[in-house]
């Protein structure tokens, strides 16, 4: 039995076994620096069970490998063959840079803070490199994304009166792309609007979007939420809405052609195509947006209830999560915009034989981007 002279403790956490000191909090212990740089909303949640910042350690540790493997051989394939070496594909090369560069730049800072400390052990200048690099990465492969969906779209729906994207195009889309992520990250870097701080478990670090300031805080998560979220979200709803709507109505035209001609289908080889292309077209369409929406909403839920919304939701688990599906974000993006790809899977067969990839050769030239393995079906 404890007498009046022992401290009394209180179990914060019952399902994780953990017991602390009645009144300790998550910050309690951590060096000035951390203190300094961390939000009051942070302060006031006891110590989470640091199993959680260990698991996140290995998570990002294997997201980290499959980033560098996927990424990495999107790249080495692109470049390395001619015959890939397309305005459209170079769109694709400038994705798997952005997300090679994103776990590069991240995973190794984070994986050795969490397990070596509770919280961010690099300090404030580091802390604001791991949010900036974090956020140039993030925002100039989603509007990478953006700008494959323009071209698929000006591919498909456009078609021979769409206009052709050339290298120079491609590479000004490309520059436009860190030039335009640069414009809401530098200014937090450099301290002159916004700013990086720890948040959740305190070993990462993110946009403040908890900064009380109305200026810091409250208009730079409105400008960074609008133009790093809302807008790469209508557009790419916008181009692959009007893709599907496209190749929908070339298959209506196409029924309503085989039925004036009392013929089950215009394709000769109908009853072998178990799935028609529309349905294949609009089934890329729409992963590609649901993964997207799928993806960004947590985290962009989580920075505009930290501005406007009840921030006592915001648990430090709650935060990051978020930050964890994002970085897987750079994972599955290799295999939606390139291991798809035949020609990418071909030339990875021919270099890479113990992959065990079977891809059948094509009988006609395909040097176009990524969708056009599906948009060929509706010619």
């Amino acid at each position: 039995m404890l007498n009046n002279s022992e401290p009394s403790f209180a179990a914060y956490s019952v399902a994780d076994g953990i017991w602390y000191p009645a009144g300790t909090k998550q910050i309690d212990g951590a060096p000035a620096d951390v203190i300094a740089m961390t939000h009051a909303h942070w302060k006031q949640f006891p110590p989470s069970n640091p199993a959680w910042n260990y698991l996140f350690g290995v998570i990002y540790f294997f997201l980290w490998i499959v980033n560098h493997i996927g990424n990495g051989l999107v790249i080495w394939i692109f470049l390395k063959t001619k015959s890939l070496r397309t305005p459209s594909n170079m769109l694709i090369v400038n994705l798997a840079i952005a997300d090679f560069f994103m776990m590069l730049t991240q995973s190794p800072l984070y994986i050795i803070s969490a397990f070596t400390s509770r919280w961010w052990i690099w300090g404030h200048f580091w802390c604001r490199f791991y949010g900036y690099t974090g956020g140039i990465t993030g925002i100039a492969a989603i509007f990478t994304m953006v700008f494959i969906g323009y071209d698929r779209y000006n591919v498909i729906v456009k078609g021979m009166n769409g206009t052709k994207i050339t290298k120079g195009m491609a590479f000004i889309m490309i520059l436009w792309t860190w030039i335009y992520a640069n414009a809401f990250c530098l200014p937090a870097m450099l301290e002159v609007w916004g700013n990086f701080s720890p948040e959740g478990l305190l070993s990462t670090c993110s946009f403040d979007y908890l900064n009380d300031n109305k200026f810091h805080g409250y208009f730079y998560t409105m400008y960074i939420f609008t133009g790093a979220y809302c807008v790469p979200m209508l557009l790419l709803m916008f181009f692959y809405s009007q893709i599907v709507k496209a190749v929908w109505a070339h298959e209506a035209s196409s029924r309503a052609q085989a039925k004036k001609m009392n013929v089950e289908s215009l394709r000769s080889n109908a009853d072998a195509n178990a799935e028609s292309a529309e349905m294949r077209i609009a089934k890329v369409a729409l992963t590609n947006v649901l993964l997207w929406v799928c993806i960004w909403t947590p985290y962009a839920f989580v920075a505009v209830t930290g501005a406007f919304g009840n921030r006592q939701i915001l648990t430090p688990l709650v935060a990051q999560l978020p930050s964890l599906i994002c970085k897987m974000a750079s994972c599955l993006n290799p295999l939606v915009y390139a291991i798809s790809h035949p020609k990418y899977r071909q030339v990875l067969q021919k270099e890479l034989p113990w992959f065990c990839i079977h891809e059948p050769e094509d009988k006609k030239s395909d040097a176009t981007s990524v969708g056009s393995a599906t948009t060929t079906a509706t010619a």
